[in-house]
């Protein structure tokens, strides 16, 4: 049975002049001996090269089509031969690079292929031998929601993720699991992000994703934390606005601070307790503020005796004041 150039160069016999030449340059780039690795890319590149010689030409065509490879290369009586056949035998010269060459253009058709001094340039080669250049998939972002003490006092995680593995034939894959450990450093801040470079997916034609934990803080029932300080909210009476009081504030490593009030707590009012905030990430030895803000609890109504009471302290305390101011 005689050679088939069509399946040579992967395609079908209708297919056009553009197909033919479509289909030698993608071959013959990824075949050529120069390229290739492969023990029997030279037999390959030949054959290739053959195929287009035949195939290219409408004359030895016409006769291929016709009667094969057997009636191109032993020749075809006048009588059978069809009108501007090929009727003599074919023999294909065997000067591989010369169709290479007239083909591509130039005497070096590999000249973009390497650099100046001779060396091999890496990234042409590769699209050269019908490789793509690997690129890596998106990075693959989680939240992950830490408390507040987890942020206060530091902790190690370990998290379970299923990905898709390369088995060992290289061609198939299966899901397996993995754990993730790593460690939350005392102080880090929302959107803190971990990185764990090319646990994503595996397959044969990608670089792995990026698997990126983004840190989130879970809402505290006493804290509000902004940057590095701690902001706690206590609902205090009028009277103690007015008069003084202490405050007990229950820290996040469970001491109890008493805190003195002594100043008139108005609605801008805020105590700043320095060094009871959150550890500084970058330096623990130092902390951030305890910041409390105060909501006044004023009553809903007053007796006629009550307001008359109210107002004549009040009237005292502002002769007092300005009393005080004119002595």
């Amino acid at each position: 049975m005689g050679r088939n150039y069509y399946a040579v160069l992967e395609i079908n016999c209708n297919a056009t002049d553009a197909d033919i030449k479509k289909a030698y340059r993608r071959l013959a780039l990824k075949h050529h001996p120069r390229s290739s690795s492969h023990a029997r890319a030279a037999e390959r590149f030949t054959l290739l090269a053959e195929a287009f010689d035949v195939l290219s030409d409408p004359r030895k065509k016409a006769t291929y089509d016709k009667f094969g490879e057997e009636g191109l290369k032993g020749g075809i009586p006048s009588e059978l031969g069809v009108n501007g056949a090929w009727s003599s035998g074919y023999v294909y010269h065997g000067n591989v690079d010369e169709t290479f060459r007239q083909f591509f253009g130039g005497d070096n058709p590999f000249a973009d292929f390497f650099t100046s001094d001779g060396s091999e340039d890496n990234t042409a080669l590769k699209s050269l031998r019908g490789q793509k250049e690997k690129l890596q998939d998106p990075p693959i972002e989680r939240d992950l929601h830490l408390a507040l003490e987890d942020l206060y006092y530091g902790c190690t995680k370990k998290i379970k993720i299923s990905r898709r593995v390369m088995n060992e034939d290289g061609h198939t894959s299966s899901i397996r699991d993995k754990i993730l450990t790593f460690t939350v450093k005392a102080g880090w801040n929302e959107g803190t992000r971990i990185t764990f470079p090319k646990e994503g997916d595996q397959g044969p034609n990608n670089i792995p994703a990026d698997i990126v934990f983004v840190i989130r803080q879970k809402h505290h029932p006493r804290f509000v934390r902004q940057s590095d300080d701690l902001y706690y909210t206590a609902h205090i009476s009028l009277e103690k606005a007015l008069t003084g009081f202490s405050i007990e504030v229950e820290t996040l490593d469970g001491r109890l601070l008493n805190i003195p009030i002594n100043d008139i707590v108005h609605p801008q009012y805020t105590k700043i307790v320095t060094g009871e905030g959150m550890p500084l990430a970058n330096n623990q030895s130092k902390r951030g503020d305890l910041i409390i803000r105060f909501i006044t609890q004023f009553p809903e109504k007053l007796s006629p005796e009550k307001k008359q009471l109210l107002k004549q302290a009040l009237i005292q305390t502002h002769s007092g004041i300005l009393k005080s101011f004119q002595s």
